[in-house]
């Protein structure tokens, strides 16, 4: 005879299905109906993103970075998640860097391919390769105040309606500091100081 109760505590103890699942993921997270289904392709894949989600509490990047960027280099390296060289934490750490604005992410993309290959935390490999963002106003003037001083042909040009010439202007700032300069606050500096007599 088998009992209402032990129908509801053998419901309890299977594991989460796929679908119940995914639907939560597109409740709880906000993700679209197509990254909560690839999240849930996966028992491993869905445990290893709510890891990552647990210690960074962001659903949505953890999710397009995990499906874009950490899915090409196990593809690449013809591996399944369950054989990542880069642990759910590591991984959380590099989504944080990357909403906090240490890092951008052309660095998170080099960052995270690094730590792929050597299984390092990021904050090992953003020291080894010093690729911290530069996010010091003053430090991003005193580049862009150099590359105006050297060049006011083009200075000239700005201020005389010019505007395109202010993509030419954040290319050479992003070039002096090796593209570690945060791009937002480069243009901010350099519209400032170009509107400046």
């Amino acid at each position: 005879m088998i009992t209402e109760e032990w129908k509801e505590e053998a419901r309890r103890s299977l594991p989460e299905l796929p679908e119940s699942r995914k639907r939560r993921f597109v409740e709880q997270h906000a993700l679209s109906e197509y990254d909560a289904s690839q999240l849930t392709s996966s028992k491993a894949l869905a445990d290893y993103f709510e890891e990552v989600v647990k210690a960074s509490g962001e659903p949505k990047l953890a999710a397009n970075w995990m499906l874009s960027e950490l899915l090409y280099l196990l593809k690449e390296a013809n591996r399944e998640i369950e054989g990542t060289p880069v642990p759910a934490g590591h991984f959380a750490e590099l989504i944080t860097l990357l909403k906090q604005g240490t890092i951008s992410g052309k660095m998170a993309k080099e960052i995270l391919a690094e730590m792929f290959r050597s299984g390092r935390n990021p904050r090992e490999v953003i020291a080894e390769k010093g690729l911290e963002q530069i996010s010091d106003a003053e430090a991003i003037r005193a580049v862009a105040r150099e590359i105006m001083a050297a060049n006011p042909k083009q200075v000239e040009q700005y201020r005389k309606g010019k505007t395109a010439t202010m993509g030419w202007f954040v290319g050479q700032v992003m070039k002096a500091t090796r593209g570690q300069a945060h791009p937002q606050l480069v243009q901010e500096v350099l519209k400032g100081l170009l509107a400046e007599p």
